[in-house]
């Protein structure tokens, strides 16, 4: 049995992610045109008509402003936390409500072969959730948007295959950036973005389970990072851990405007 996955976009301009098992395939948001979410499916072979269901991490426009058309042109079911779907209702036009699949709270559900769990994060959204999914023995984990990372992340994403994590900004970019100061601190807290050197800790720490293969930087911004800056950070705090990327672990970028690679676990 195996998972797949593939980033088709990954950014503050528009964020959707691809997750398939041999029989079920899932997105995990839906932050870009209708027309370029499906476009970027047919670069990997799948039809977006055949998508089994639409995750939410929470509820900021460039995470669900291709969700509507998604679901009004090809019936899509969406599964999401009560409170995010208050969030999202108004912002998307109508919709089919027999799509609907509304949680108080996404802890485990099974959509096809895929177990999928979601854990609370903190960012400055009404019920903002990273996601783990799981088929048999393979397990892809995605993290991005948060400001801080819980024990309950960790835990959650220490036996992962494959990690997903924010990799945001750069520090000092960010301090001497053009963005006004309450940008900044927002970014910057608990509430905001990971940075470079969070990434690189949290990386560390799961790889140390000894599952993690690959990790996948994402979310990367336009104005306050470089992706060779992120990568060679989060490289370096590996390599000091005796951490060797291209042996022990294979350390890859997301992109906000293009397809990623796609990732095949097999066990």
């Amino acid at each position: 049995m195996s998972l797949s996955f593939c980033s088709l976009a990954s950014g503050s301009s528009g964020n959707c992610q691809y997750v398939e098992s041999e029989t079920t395939r899932l997105l995990v948001d839906a932050g870009m045109s209708g027309k370029y979410i499906k476009n970027s499916l047919e670069t990997i072979n799948v039809k977006v008509e055949t998508i089994n269901g639409i995750l939410l991490t929470h509820e900021h426009a460039d995470h669900i402003s291709g969700l509507g058309v998604l679901m009004r042109k090809f019936k899509l079911p969406l599964y999401v936390t009560e409170k995010t779907w208050e969030a999202v209702k108004l912002k998307i036009g109508e919709i089919d409500e027999t799509l609907l699949n509304i949680y108080d709270k996404i802890d485990e559900i099974v959509i096809g072969d895929i177990t999928v769990r979601g854990t609370r994060i903190t960012h400055d959204a009404v019920d903002p959730l990273c996601y783990t999914f799981k088929n048999n023995d393979s397990k892809v984990g995605i993290a991005t948007d948060l400001g801080a990372i819980s024990d309950d992340v960790i835990n959650e994403f220490k036996d992962c295959d494959l990690l997903m994590i924010e990799s945001n900004h750069d520090i000092e970019m960010l301090k001497i950036g053009p963005y006004p100061l309450y940008l900044k601190r927002r970014i910057l807290s608990e509430h905001g973005h990971l940075s470079n050197e969070d990434a690189g800790y949290i990386a560390k720490e799961i790889i140390k389970h000894g599952m993690a293969k690959n990790i996948l930087l994402a979310h990367l911004s336009k104005e306050n990072n470089f992706p060779d800056l992120a990568y060679e950070t989060v490289r370096g705090i590996l390599e000091m851990d005796q951490i060797i990327i291209g042996k022990d672990i294979n350390l890859d970028l997301t992109y906000r405007d293009k397809v990623g690679k796609l990732y095949r676990i097999v066990k």
